[in-house]
């Protein structure tokens, strides 16, 4: 078939690619879907059954960090454009070890523009979309928030290795006239996040009657955004964005850590039929992280006025939803949660 673009997405499998790869399998059948992912501890094929056998889909399994894989996937399928979502993404995983987290973000990416650049050449159409994240910007006050202009102060391993990632996009495209996009979004939630993030974590934690660790005093503030959402933006901006520009995603939706845990006790209280308080008495606040960003929060007014994208649902009806697909999808969780992983899994504590 002559497809009108052969898309590259990478960490297609995870958590925030799968529901970006789906978007784009069914909404544009004259596109080719090549997902590639390297299928680490996040990335999970499962999260695709329901597209998989599209036949605008492709799963190719590959290493941003290899040269060949890289190479041989642009080659094999011509690839046109590349919405770039693989990384290293759990902060406490790249203070205990920061190396894989520049290995896979900064080497990766630049890995990836530089296969990109050779095979394109100085053809016209191409876009490189780079995803990334509003931690690159650092920590806010109690005022203000974050727009594209915003200095970049990065505060953990994580957030310098997003930082150095969106510095050398922003190069190909200076220094070699690399056709890119930038999208850098706030904390996302939905159904086939990993749990190890906050709100799986929580949820698993509350079923299971175990501690629900908050960091702290809970007092951290971040800016949520249901996934599905952000996939929209992401295929928003891939489509309609301008190039060489950079788009805040966010959903002007601030919690505390800990209101948001005990607002989802209350509704899994509802869930689980259990009295009113019941999971609230899980909570244990533990030692807070080492150089822990207090506040984030996303001005997306470019997005929304330049390209008119909107969130689709509220927090309250996106949590609701999350919820009821993760007591609804216990087998899932197991999976994903046992063997070597568990030891580790027991200790986890996190506020994205």
């Amino acid at each position: 078939m002559d497809w009108k673009k052969k898309i590259l997405v990478t960490g297609g499998a995870g958590f925030i690619g799968s529901h970006l790869v789906r978007l784009l399998v069914n909404k544009y059948p004259d596109y080719l879907v090549v997902n590639f992912d390297k299928l680490t501890y996040a990335g999970n094929l499962n999260n695709l059954d329901d597209v998989k056998d599209h036949k605008n889909y492709v799963f190719v399994k590959g290493d941003i960090c290899s040269n060949s894989d890289v190479k041989e996937a642009f080659e094999s399928y011509d690839i046109s454009d590349v919405i770039h979502l693989a990384a290293e993404s759990h902060v406490d995983r790249s203070i205990e070890g920061p190396i894989e987290f520049v290995m896979t973000n900064v080497v990766g990416t630049v890995n990836l523009l530089h296969a990109a650049r050779n095979h394109w050449g100085k053809e016209d159409g191409h876009i490189f979309h780079h995803v990334s994240t509003d931690e690159v910007y650092g920590s806010l006050g109690a005022e203000g928030l974050f727009e594209e202009t915003t200095a970049y102060d990065p505060r953990s391993p994580y957030s310098a290795s997003k930082a150095s990632s969106d510095h050398f996009v922003n190069a190909f495209h200076h220094t070699y006239g690399m056709p890119i996009k930038i999208s850098n979004c706030s904390n996302n939630y939905g159904s086939h996040q990993f749990p190890e993030k906050l709100i799986p974590l929580m949820i698993h934690n509350i079923v299971h009657n175990k501690a629900l660790p908050v960091y702290g005093k809970g007092e951290n503030i971040r800016d949520w955004l249901w996934v599905v959402d952000h996939a929209s933006a992401i295929e928003t901006i891939f489509h309609e964005g301008r190039i060489g520009e950079s788009y805040n995603v966010g959903g002007l939706n601030e919690w505390t850590n800990i209101d948001l845990v005990r607002f989802l006790c209350k509704m899994m209280d509802e869930k689980l039929d259990r009295e009113p308080g019941t999971n609230e008495k899980l909570i244990s606040f533990v030692t807070d992280r080492a150089g822990h960003d207090l506040r984030y929060a996303i001005d997306a007014t470019k997005l929304e006025e330049e390209l008119k994208w909107r969130p689709s649902i509220t927090f309250e009806e996106g949590l609701e939803k999350t919820v009821d697909w993760y007591l609804a999808n216990q087998e899932w969780v197991e999976q994903v949660t046992s063997g070597d992983y568990q030891a580790y899994y027991d200790n986890m504590y996190s506020d994205r």
